[in-house]
């Protein structure tokens, strides 16, 4: 089950979440910001292809303002659901046939990562990057399943400061 939302994990990312995982996830909760870091870090690398820690540790590093570190894991992270998903690691090539994104899974937690990566670069003020990624997602997601309409308003919004 995913701890943040009570939503099977299944559902979500493609994949039951080993307990070993799920230990290391619970005790960073109230922990400090290191040891937080250290437990999502040691899940993302002691099991790979288990796709939750990846978007736990991404999103801590982005509410913190860590924006490099959150754009690091959220890259990895979209290696390996592409990996899961069996689709090309290389974003540029993934073509809208490739797998069918409305389905939970790998392939939407790819998609969903993408968006994170939009949302990163705008924050990062990396204009030609998110515009890419939104391209990117307006020809993979038309019916903008993912909500990357919050990501492009907000790059509106920074382009008009």
């Amino acid at each position: 089950m995913n701890i943040l939302t009570g939503i099977e994990s299944a559902d979500l990312f493609g994949g039951a979440v080993p307990p070993s995982v799920l230990r290391l996830i619970e005790d960073t909760r109230g922990g400090r910001w290191d040891d937080v870091t250290a437990a999502l870090w040691t899940a993302v690398l002691s099991h790979p292809r288990c796709l939750p820690p990846y978007y736990l540790l991404y999103k801590f590093h982005a509410n913190r303002g860590e924006l490099g570190e959150a754009k690091e894991v959220a890259t990895k992270a979209l290696t390996a659901a592409a990996r899961e998903a069996s689709i090309d690691i290389d974003w540029c090539a993934v073509q809208p046939g490739d797998t069918d994104f409305t389905i939970p899974g790998p392939a939407r937690f790819w998609l969903f990562t993408l968006k994170a990566l939009a949302f990163i670069s705008v924050r990062r003020c990396e204009r030609a990057v998110a515009l890419r990624l939104l391209a990117k997602l307006r020809r993979l997601d038309p019916a903008d399943c993912v909500g990357f309409n919050v990501v492009e308003a907000l790059l509106a919004q920074s382009g008009r400061r």
